[in-house]
């Protein structure tokens, strides 16, 4: 079964880190030429891009998280991951991880259950 999982979710305080990973598991697409991608759904907001990064490493990130968040992956590990410094209590969101096995920033065609991270102010 091809599946994305993210882990490293939570409660932390304003101005606190967190990290999250997402591995790729049952895949039949190539995880090292894929762009990968994290995104965030607020509640009773739409669900929006983070950062994502191309097979590459060439990475793009929201105005909202610049300077605060880093994406890299490890392709030998079929995982992705997103740093998060500087947290604040609007980057409180399920975040998902997604998977564009085309390599394009408008075609995440693969995505995870999502991560709960939830930032006290």
């Amino acid at each position: 079964q091809e599946r994305l999982v993210e882990s490293g979710g939570g409660l932390v305080q304003a101005g606190g880190s967190l990290r999250l990973s997402c591995t790729a598991s049952g895949i039949r697409f190539s995880f090292n030429k894929s762009r990968m991608g994290w995104f965030r759904q607020a509640p009773g907001k739409q669900r929006e891009l983070v950062a994502h990064i191309s097979s590459q490493g060439s990475t793009n990130y929201a105005d909202a998280v610049k300077g605060r968040f880093t994406i890299s992956r490890d392709n030998p590990k079929d995982t992705v991951y997103l740093q998060m410094n500087s947290l604040k209590h609007e980057d409180t969101a399920v975040y998902y991880c997604a998977a564009s096995p085309r390599n394009s920033a408008s075609a995440f065609t693969y995505w995870g259950q999502g991560t709960q991270v939830t930032v006290s102010s």
